[in-house]
């Protein structure tokens, strides 16, 4: 979590703000304490939708869902405002790291600990039923795993039996390689998808592994419809059982009653030591950051905030125009897990998610990301000023004060960042591969380079810093951004091989290593960006119209030219 900023209010609704949780396309979330002092977790809508019908319409479902589900595998809802903007509601908070989070961290679950989970989110599963609500959305990124059984969370494109689909006509709801066949083909909802969404949920849990694989959306989602789930090295009796959930057909899936009676659990999941383990990755007693200085008035209130110049009430105040290449400017959470074991990001998930992180003006929270993003092991996360090796051009020593001129890729580059469904003007969405170096002090911002707004064409703004920088640290730390198309690039065309278009394999296009401070440091896409190949300029990069679909951006550490890892992976849709 992140202290408040300047412009946040400090009490919504009764309830006190602590602290920020997360972000995304809906909304903004906060950690607060009721009157009484009981942890809540505020979700608040956007003022950038507020006049969308579809985006209310849809917050209102979100909370009338949580007003009727009530179950131990859901979070229930406190309160809410639905008359008049401000609009948010507020459910109990609950700690625990997400199911991505946790597999992120500590690879695939043990066979024995899967069916104990896949009993306990069948049984939430059948209560969420029982009210008449499917929950359309359910992935690992949707779990919380909780010291008390998991928790069911995000429920805002739920519905109930009967009830309109808010999507446009030929677009289904859901995440790739989580959606039911039925619902990609026919947008056909029903309890029979979610089913299909816990099998696939369990078989990441089992492998460690997105369930219909990598890459774009699209892809991915007719792997879904016409190939068969992955479950190599998943053991024998538990595979089948994900299987038949996965069946392409929904009327062969199990019932929740008959997943439970298949993995005839014979204890308690709490009882499950590896399921304790994963639950006591997150922070059981939140550690609320301290709030900046400059923060708001006690009694500021969420109609007092700051306004732009010319702009309506409630409107952030754009940033001040760069001096010397540096802008100092705010920020939002994001999300991500960790590859291997790596340092400790201790995260308390809020129950209400706003989303993977949002692309547009916002930087990205390092530590706790939004419920998705840990870790722990062997190697500590790099403090500002620090490296964990000193830096080379992988050839010969290079000075531990002077970066490397390029980097040149050396391995294929398998990071993919996929927008989420419907929320494409907001930036919305998650990388395949959690950080290789997760740096906690790293804050990175991505928008049209001529205004605020999330990117899409044109030129972007690309910044980064490390916060809370130490100055005359003993070693400098370096990073390269590296944005990379969608599709592998044909050199003579700047555009996609003609016929099939193929996956990018390779790293794309990288700005110069720079050394960092706590100053915001601002690149311009395509101008401060080359490919380099055996030492040699290979190409300058395209712009972003060519190759229309999912971009990544890369943030690495850099020790030498051949020598990099990631700390951050963002994205941005090219219409």
């Amino acid at each position: 979590m992140d202290a408040l900023k300047e412009q946040d209010p400090a009490r919504i609704g009764g309830h006190t703000l602590l602290a920020r949780l997360g972000a995304g396309g809906m909304g903004q979330v906060y950690l607060g304490r009721s009157p009484g002092g009981r942890l809540v977790a505020i979700k608040v809508i956007r003022d950038e939708i507020v006049d969308h019908p579809e985006a209310l319409a849809r917050f209102r479902r979100e909370v009338a869902t949580a007003r009727a589900v009530r179950s131990a595998y859901t979070a229930n809802l406190i309160d809410a405002s639905l008359e008049a903007a401000p609009y948010w509601l507020a459910t109990e908070y609950v700690a625990g790291p997400t199911l991505a989070a946790a597999v992120g961290e500590r690879g695939a679950v043990p066979a024995e600990t899967c069916r104990a989970l896949f009993a306990a989110l069948a049984e939430g599963l059948a209560a969420v039923h029982a009210h008449g609500v499917t929950h359309r959305d359910l992935k690992p990124q949707n779990v919380i795993l909780a010291a008390q059984g998991p928790q069911l969370i995000d429920f805002g494109i739920a519905r109930g039996v009967g009830q309109t689909a808010l999507t446009e006509t030929g677009f289904a709801s859901g995440t790739p390689g989580f959606t039911a066949p039925e619902v990609l083909m026919r947008n056909q909802v029903g309890p029979e998808a979610d089913i299909f969404a816990l099998g696939a949920t369990l078989a990441y849990a089992a492998t460690g592994r997105p369930p219909f694989g990598h890459g774009d959306p699209a892809g991915v989602s007719y792997r879904a419809v016409h190939e068969p789930v992955d479950l190599v090295g998943v053991e024998p009796g538990l595979a089948a059982l994900i299987q038949a959930c996965v069946d392409k057909n929904p009327a062969a899936r199990p019932g929740p009653a008959e997943v439970i009676a298949r993995c005839a659990v014979g204890s308690a999941l709490v009882e499950d030591g590896f399921y304790r383990s994963l639950a006591e990755l997150g922070d059981a007693a939140p550690q609320v950051p301290s709030t900046p200085t400059t923060a708001a008035p006690g009694d500021l209130d969420l109609h007092d905030r700051p306004t732009a110049p010319g702009g309506p009430p409630g409107r952030q105040a754009p940033p001040p125009p760069p001096v010397g290449g540096y802008t100092p400017t705010q920020a939002a959470p994001t999300v991500a897990v960790v590859r291997q074991p790596r340092s400790p990001w201790l995260v308390a998930a809020a129950v209400v998610a706003a989303g993977a992180g949002t692309a547009g003006l916002l930087t990205f929270l390092p530590g706790d990301r939004d419920g998705d993003g840990k870790g722990t092991g062997a190697v500590e996360s790099v403090a500002p000023g620090k490296t964990s090796a000193a830096p080379t051009d992988g050839k010969e020593g290079t000075s531990a004060r002077r970066p490397p001129a390029y980097v040149e890729p050396t391995n294929p580059s398998r990071d993919y960042w996929t927008a989420e469904p419907d929320s494409s003007d907001y930036g919305q969405g998650s990388c395949n591969l959690p950080a290789e170096e997760p740096n906690r002090y790293l804050q990175t911002s991505i928008s049209a380079a001529d205004s605020d707004a999330p990117y899409t064409s044109g030129k972007a703004r690309i910044g980064v810093r490390v916060k809370g920088f130490a100055a005359g640290a003993e070693e400098p730390y370096y990073v390269s951004v590296a944005v990379k198309p969608p599709h592998e690039i044909d050199p003579d065309t700047g555009r996609p091989i003609e016929g099939i278009p193929a996956q990018n394999l390779d790293l794309g296009y990288t700005s110069a290593p720079a050394e960092l401070s706590s100053d915001w440091a601002y690149l311009t896409y395509p101008d401060d960006f080359r490919k380099f190949v055996n030492g040699k300029e290979a190409g300058r990069a395209v712009p972003v119209e060519n190759d229309p679909g999912d971009w990544t951006v890369l943030f690495l550490h850099v020790t030498g030219t051949r020598r990099y890892a990631s700390i951050d992976c963002r994205g941005f849709v090219s219409k």
